[in-house]
């Protein structure tokens, strides 16, 4: 039960039935806590009850308490309210300036009185306050008024990885003083410039087990409407569907574009922000062009089968934290890869993998029939007893240098021919719980560079202990057919030799998994962009653009761990 106590505010009824709430001790003042069963007495002992009321009820210090803070502007520390509270069973003198609000206990005086208080001196900063509610008792089923107790604060206090939402209760039975000091809080926490207030929202229902628009529902929801963000939401229903309405929409009327689903969604929106950005400016994307930023953040709520984008900018998979990332406005810059073929723009992305990482993500899409989790270990089994090596040219520019990368000059560029297992460029670490410390732990979010990962022609017993590195402390480059280079500009062209078929067609096994290469049947190769696959017939252009898209979050050094591991390798 949390509202404006003047009807002139309009203030969501949030959590309007919570039974922890009709539960809420009683306010400080002992004069405000008598029962009105007696509310038709005389007028005169009516008044007599409101004088003594108001005198345990916090003060402003201004004398004119609704034009002091927007006639005169306050220093940090300098106290703009202060007052008697009741927070938990104790009653605390409570002070409010400009970055926090401080509360001690109100104690008898005694010889060391000064020293006691200082020590059970409590605080919480403005900046980690996300919304301030007017709190009253209902009864069952009661939807409007009820008993007034005081104002809420909401906290988002951080352990470890995790955002988490804290509740402060500032109990006072005085609607007058509890409205000033509400009116006061929100004046405080509408200066907060990052905090989005309307927000596109986009949610892939066959997510997280079919299972993304419930979790949007139960979890992310409920914090949205705690912090008074409009949320226009849209559930896809086909591949394609964000990406065709955030080219028409109205952009202006959002703060922010929120996407619910996998890295798959993630990669759909994060690529249509950047198409509109580059419509609205007039790019010519049939052409190696210099892109420009999205205009709008972009929240990831994570509910996909690894969320490595998710997991890049949270460290965690959860839902309440990423939500309280973008409630608070944590803005992440993150670099962005732009993948080009015969001169023409495909898409944008974080991160692509090419050889055996597109190999099993084709095979996998071959088997969508199957559940997620049994088609993705069915096809990375499969991929690996059918390994065979990419014969292609590869090409990077190194990051010393190559001060404009669109023009990509031929002087610069380093080339290597031969037999490739696995080619991997990321533009960020690509976190998750069964590689915590990332696919590319050398690359940062926002460093204007990709991490190129070169894997080349091993057996497949080395290349399974490549790929088992990824969840250990040990390093997953520490071998010899392994090379890493930090690059802005990749090139890989394919080279057609040999004769074995597609990827996984039984008849393969005759070939030599050593030195014959895969050529596709079908003229094409399969790259796996952000977990999507793309299949491109010829050389592909990988270019890094520095801080193109901002990310509501914040860059993390490791993830968390998943206490689950894979048992298909």
């Amino acid at each position: 039960m949390f509202e404006s106590p003047c009807k002139s505010i309009n203030v969501l009824n949030a959590w309007s039935e919570s039974q922890e709430e009709l539960r809420e001790t009683q306010p400080v003042s002992p004069r405000g806590t008598r029962k009105r069963v007696k509310a038709k007495k005389k007028k005169r002992k009516q008044q007599q009850q409101n004088e003594k009321r108001s005198v345990s009820a916090p003060q402003l210090c201004s004398d004119d308490a609704d034009k002091g803070r927007t006639e005169k502007k306050h220093r940090p520390d300098e106290p703009i309210g202060r007052g008697i509270f009741q927070i938990g069973k104790k009653s605390h003198d409570v002070v409010l300036t400009e970055t926090r609000v401080t509360w001690t206990p109100i104690q008898p005086e005694t010889p060391t009185a000064d020293r006691d208080v200082k020590k059970q001196e409590e605080y919480v900063e403005l900046k980690d306050v996300f919304a301030v509610k007017v709190k009253r008792r209902r009864s069952v089923g009661q939807q409007t008024g009820g008993t007034l107790l005081g104002i809420t604060l909401f906290q988002c206090k951080k352990k470890g990885l995790k955002l988490k939402e804290h509740a402060i209760h500032l109990n006072n039975l005085s609607a007058d003083h509890c409205e000033i000091w509400f009116k006061s809080l929100k004046e405080i926490l509408s200066g907060f410039k990052n905090r989005p207030k309307s927000l596109k929202v986009f949610v892939n229902p066959i997510s997280h087990k079919k299972e993304a628009y419930q979790l949007y529902l139960d979890e992310v929801a409920p914090l949205f409407k705690l912090a008074d963000i409009e949320a226009d939401v849209t559930i896809t229903k086909r591949k394609g569907h964000a990406l065709s309405i955030l080219k028409d929409c109205s952009l202006e009327d959002y703060d922010g574009v929120v996407c619910v689903g996998g890295d798959g969604s993630v990669a759909e929106v994060a690529h249509g922000l950047l198409l509109r950005a580059q419509m609205d400016a007039g790019r010519d994307t049939d052409s190696i062009f210099t892109p420009v930023q999205a205009a709008l953040p972009l929240g990831i709520i994570p509910a996909g089968s690894t969320d490595v984008v998710a997991c890049s900018v949270h460290g965690i998979r959860r839902a309440v934290t990423a939500a309280l990332h973008i409630i608070m406005g944590h803005h992440q810059p993150v670099d962005v890869c732009s993948f080009s073929s015969m001169g023409r723009l495909l898409r944008f992305g974080f991160s692509a993998m090419f050889g055996f990482g597109g190999r099993t993500l084709a095979l996998a899409e071959r088997h969508r029939w199957m559940p997620p989790s049994q088609r993705r270990e069915f096809a990375l089994i499969k991929t690996l007893a059918n390994l065979k090596p990419e014969d292609c040219e590869l090409s990077f520019i190194t990051s010393r240098g190559a001060e404009d990368q669109t023009k990509c000059e031929d002087g610069s560029w380093q080339t290597r021919q031969g037999l490739y297992l696995n080619i991997s460029i990321m533009a960020i670490p690509c976190l998750c719980s069964m590689a915590p410390r990332g696919l590319a732990p050398t690359t940062r979010l926002s460093n204007g560079s990709m991490a190129l990962i070169a894997v080349g022609n091993t057996s497949r017993s080395e290349f399974i202990k490549h790929l088992k590195r990824y969840s250990s402390t040990n390093s997953q480059f520490g071998f010899s057919f392994i090379e890493t280079h930090t690059v802005k500009a990749v090139k890989l062209r394919p080279r057609s030799q040999g004769s074995c078929a597609d990827v996984v067609s039984e008849e393969n096994e005759e070939c030599d998994s050593k030195t014959m290469p895969i050529i596709s049947s079908e003229g094409t190769y399969p790259w796996n962009i952000d977990g999507d696959l793309l299949e491109v017939p010829s050389e592909l252009l990988i270019r890094v653009h520095p801080q193109l898209l901002t990310l509501f979050g914040a860059d993390m050094e490791e993830a968390e761990e998943s206490p689950v591991k894979c048992s298909c390798i």
